[in-house]
């Protein structure tokens, strides 16, 4: 039992090409658990592997395939010496495969290129008298080939002749007919020397276009419907000739030579060719496919060479001719011989020979498969383990070869024990090493040879089980949890994509038994959503749409269709059966790295938008299209939803794309948007249109909004301008504030420390696009610009502390409070300037401008910083505001009830107005703005007009309507003024007679050269004192001295006035 479960593991984790490690450089013999040798060549690139187990070419591609390798190629010096080295090792005889130098096409081609027109005849139901004879004399034959395209009328039912030769000594000596059985198929018959062979060939009476050949050849006969040989045998009494100079008719028998005509064939005959050889299956696969013969042929296909009944009417057919491989098929496939000890010799043979072939892969891949598989031998992983026990239940089928699956039933039984045990694993999920594994075993389950017994025994529900098991499996595979682990088996597997290809051949192949007793079938699991379904176009059409899963979080989900006209144009050009093949993945990641950005030129190139890169937005959904069993290309409509929606300063712009195959191989392909468009554009989801059928997706292009060259013109002229007079704004107000005598206090001693970091912040900005130019003086200026930057909106945040001291008491002392304010101002953005450069120093600049980094995070160290100091002072605002709304609120109770309301609504309006507009720029809160910026250009220059001019606007607030610098201005102005009235004035002396008669001082009208009048006139011992005050409401611009005189007898007031006299 160990023997049989370690086989069966080795097929299905890795192909153990070695028991000890092989040489650096050279052939190592290793060998298989069954026997067989095996040969290892390395050379310095690659590793070659000699599998002596006997296939056709085609199990032996799909047998290198499972190695994740293929044919080897002779394109190389060190790869021709090393397929030497092994066939000398070997000491092979017989050639072997390799591949072809050209390489064959691995994706349908375009409708218009896989057609062929033909001239056809027609034969109508109108009429059973319709015939055609072929104006050609025919040889004895011994050996004779006949191949011709037919299409059957699908309402008929009786016995029908394609063709029938007769000669004058035996009327039916070679003749093919058939009729329509109890199952509906159009079964064949071969009467050869007038033995009527038994009805077995058969093909669907679908009313498609079929091609048949019978071969005879001394008593051995064939028929081949469709390139598949479907019935042969030996069963004629005599090996003699086919008699000579006889008449070969077209849709009728003949009873009598050349004519009694009683078994008509209704329908469409074309390309009808005769050879005298019995053809080989390489060729008639040829033929199948529009090849031409090298044979020489008695008949080739002419019309002009045919003479027809009146009914009988010529016609044009467009026939469907893939010839995948009609060159290789033909001429047959490359193989290596080793001729002597140095010399290797090419030649061409039959593709169906089972013959030994050479592997080759990339020498890093060859060593991680055999670094895995070491690893599963001596430490197998969970699931591994899991599998080995229950593998007891499958001891019959893992024994194989170690070339491959050789029937479904193997399959099946792998796939479903593998489903079983991911069942039981869960919890401890896949290893990488169990992907790997996983995968090998999807593509050799895909490439099963299906045998004619496989639809004996095999019915429909177990192909079904079979395929639903194969899902399950490839899910697990790609699911969501194992997205970051493909990067740990890269070196081996070209990624997500090669289980899709896997599951895409595994449907290709199983559709005709998925589709024997049902038009539609579906499998689901968690990730994968696969639908498989057949129309027989002549009748009305079901509808070829295809939608995933329903989800909760959108009306529609992703659907996919083949639109109504191409289906039509199918079946104008001679389709009559269409299978939609449909797989739709959820959670399917093409790249290694799910995050991995892909390159792509952007389609916004108008300059309005920066461009950051492209990711995958969407599931994956493809669609096959099968016509008549064969694969076509059409157009297709898709619609997918967005699987990341727009997000704050990100503009999502979608690209219709598909899987590539052929753009860099050896990666597994790469996304392509060629003959992919965009029909409409909706928030959540985009529809698009492709001109072929492959795997499709919503590729998002990532952009960030930034203004036009106009715009972005502007922007900068204006915030030149703008700081240029902030600038200046700011020189006033810090010269003001020195100059005029402003009372020293705290609040103006942090009005100080604003001004001056704001001042040199916006001259350093100014000068910064002069300093780009130096790299190093680039540095230095951002540094700077960050710093000052920095300590504008940390005095900003001081400015509001302050503010709300003022409004909300607190308890500290103001030498206390202003060190605690320089810290904060200075001492706070020194630290963040000094740590940020110590830990970002080689990421701290952006590249192209001096300002910090805005793509490594740099920019964070401003941002965080000044977002929390927007929030503070946005929450000291508030209380501003209601604190001068409380008071309005007080003063209008004050007021009468007449004019109370009128006066209360103003008083409110203007409470909250005035501080907001006074201290939104003195906080910066007017970059609150800058959230939303990438909303509209322009909310873009309103940001930038209320920050580059914030400045000016501290002028205004600061020095132009503060009432300190006013009053502090006016003082100035009143001391000049007062010099100026001492120096210039002439003194007047008034006596309180003169301004008033009858007072109680003196009643006697006064006279200036009177003694109580002159101030010398008294004593000289008398005591004056004088004072003088500014007399406002006496006159505005005059001062006013009173004298208190003591004289003899009563006090006098002597009152002095001084007037400006011109000077």
């Amino acid at each position: 039992m160990t023997g049989a479960l370690h086989a069966g593991l080795i097929l299905f984790t890795v192909v153990v090409v070695s028991e000890s490690e092989p040489t650096p450089v050279g052939t190592d013999r290793t060998g298989d658990l069954h026997g067989q040798s095996r040969f290892v060549h390395l050379t310095s690139q690659w590793a070659l592997v000699l599998v002596n187990d006997s296939l056709d070419i085609f199990r032996a591609e799909s047998s290198c395939r499972g190695q994740f390798s293929s044919l080897s190629t002779l394109d190389q010096s060190e790869v021709r010496e090393g397929a030497m080295d092994l066939l000398r090792q070997a000491r092979l005889q017989s050639p072997v495969w390799i591949n072809s130098t050209s390489e064959l096409p691995s994706k349908p081609l375009p409708l218009s290129k896989q057609y062929l027109q033909f001239a056809a005849l027609n034969f109508p139901k109108t009429s059973r008298e319709g015939f055609a004879r072929i104006n050609r004399s025919f040889p004895a034959l011994s050996s004779i080939s006949v191949c011709v395209r037919v299409q059957w009328d699908p309402e008929w039912n009786e016995v029908s002749t394609i063709f029938s030769y007769a000669a004058p000594v035996f009327t039916n000596e070679f003749q093919l007919r058939g009729q329509k059985d109890m199952q509906g198929r159009i079964v064949l018959a071969l009467i050869v020397h007038g033995k009527h062979l038994p009805y077995k060939a058969s093909f669907a009476n679908d009313g498609a276009w079929h091609h048949i050949c019978v071969t005879w050849s001394s008593s051995l006969w064939a028929i081949y419907v469709d390139a598949e040989r479907k019935d042969m045998g030996l069963g004629t009494d005599t090996s003699r000739d086919i008699h000579a100079d006889g008449i070969l008719i077209l849709g009728q028998d003949q009873d009598s030579f050349g004519g009694n005509f009683t078994e008509p064939f209704f329908g469409n005959i074309t390309d009808l060719n005769v050879w005298n050889t019995s053809l080989e299956s390489r060729h008639v696969r040829a033929l199948n496919g529009c090849s031409a013969m090298s044979q020489v042929m008695l008949f080739s296909w002419n019309l002009g060479h045919v003479i027809s009944h009146p009914s009988v009417k010529e016609v044009q057919a467009l026939l469907f001719c893939p010839a995948k491989h009609q060159q290789m098929e033909l001429q047959g496939c490359i193989t290596l011989q080793s001729q002597s000890d140095q010399h290797l010799l090419m030649g061409l043979t039959d593709c169906s020979e089972p013959l030994p072939f050479i592997c080759m892969s990339s020498r890093e891949r060859y060593l991680k498969m055999k670094q895995i598989s070491d690893s599963q031998s001596s430490q197998p992983t969970a699931f591994m383990n899991h599998l080995m026990k229950l593998s007891n239940n499958s001891q019959a089928v893992l024994g194989q070869q170690p070339s491959g699956l050789s029937s479904l039933g193997e399959a099946s039984a792998l796939l479903d024990v593998s489903v079983q045990a991911l069942q039981d694993t869960r919890q401890e999920g896949l290893q990488p090493e169990d992907m790997v594994s996983l995968i090998q075993l999807l593509s050799l389950a895909a490439d099963v040879p299906l045998q004619p017994t496989d639809g004996a025994n095999h019915s429909e529900e177990s192909v079904q089980e079979l395929s639903q098991h194969f899902i399950s499996v490839a899910d697990s595979v790609i699911s969501q949890d194992n997205a970051f682990k493909w990067q740990a088996i890269k070196e081996v597997v070209n990624g997500p994509m090669d289980v899709v290809k896997s599951i895409d051949r595994m449907v290709t192949s199983l559709s005709p038994r998925l589709m024997a007793e049902s038009d539609h079938v579906t499998f689901q699991s968690p990730n994968i959503k696969l639908a498989v379904q057949q129309q027989r176009l002549w009748e009305p059409t079901k509808g070829s749409s295809f939608c995933g899963p329903e989800s909760e979080k959108h009306s529609n989900p992703d659907c996919i269709s083949v639109p109504y006209q191409k289906i039509q144009d199918l079946h104008n050009n001679g389709f009559h059966k269409l299978t939609l093949v449909n797989t739709w993945y959820g959670s399917l990641r093409p790249l290694f790295n799910p995050e991995e950005n892909i390159s792509m030129v952007p389609t916004v190139t108008d300059g309005s938008q920066r461009y950051l890169g492209t990711i995958l937005g969407s599931s994956v959904i493809s669609t096959t299209v099968l016509g008549d069993d064969q694969p076509v290309s059409t157009a297709v409509r898709f619609q997918l939803h967005h699987k990341v929606q727009n997000s704050a300063g990100a503009v999502y712009e979608p690209v219709c794309a598909f899987w590539d195959f052929t753009l860099t191989p050896e990666a597994g392909g790469w996304w392509n948007t060629k003959g992919c468009k965009v029909v409409s554009k909706q928030y959540d989801y985009t529809v698009c249109y492709c001109n072929h059928t492959t795997n499709f997706a919503l590729l998002l292009q990532v952009y960030e909004d930034q203004p036009s060259p106009e715009n972005k013109k502007a922007l900068q002229v204006l915030t030149f301008i703008g700081c240029g007079v902030s600038l200046c704004g700011l020189l006033f107000t810090f010269i003001l504030f020195i100059v005029v005598g402003v009372p020293k206090s705290d609040r103006t001693t942090v009005h100080k420390n604003l001004i001056f970091a704001l001042g040199v912040a916006e001259l350093l900005l100014m000068c910064s696009d002069w300093a780009s130019a130096n790299e190093a003086a680039c540095f230095v200026v951002t540094a700077l610009l960050h710093l000052f930057f920095m300590a504008s909106f940390s005095w900003m945040l001081v400015e509001g502390l302050l503010l709300w001291s003022k409004v909300v008491s607190v308890n500290i002392s103001e030498d206390r409070r202003m060190k605690l304010y320089y810290v904060i101002g200075w001492g706070l953005p020194i630290v963040i300037v000094v740590v940020t450069l110590a830990l970002t120093v080689n990421e701290y600049k952006a590249d192209g401008h001096c300002w910090l980094n805005l793509k490594t995070g740099t920019i964070w160290s401003f941002v965080g910083p000044v977002v929390f100091v927007l929030a503070v002072n946005s929450v000291v605002l508030c209380r501003v505001v209601m604190v001068t709304v409380s008071s309005a609120r007080r003063r209008a109770k004050m007021l009468s009830p007449r004019s109370a309301s009128k006066m209360q609504t103003f008083d409110l309006t203007w409470a909250v107005t005035r501080p907001v507009l006074i201290l939104l720029p003195v906080l910066g809160l007017t970059w609150l703005c800058g959230v939303l910026v990438h909303l509209s250009i322009v909310i873009a220059y309103i940001f930038t007009a209320l920050n580059a001019f914030q400045g000016l606007y501290i002028f205004l607030v600061y020095a132009v309507y503060n009432s300190e610098v006013r009053n502090a201005i006016k003082r100035i102005k009143e001391k000049r003024k007062a010099l100026s009235f001492t120096n210039c004035s002439q003194p007047t002396t008034f006596t309180p007679s003169q301004r008033a008669p009858k007072t109680s001082w003196d009643r006697s009208p006064p006279t200036p050269s009177s003694p109580e009048t002159s101030e010398t006139s008294g004593p000289p011992s008398s005591i004056c004192t004088s004072l003088v005050i500014k007399n406002e409401s006496f006159r505005k611009e005059g001062f006013v001295g009173f004298a208190f005189k003591p004289t003899s007898g009563n006090q006098v007031v002597q009152l002095t006035a001084f007037k400006q006299s011109g000077c």
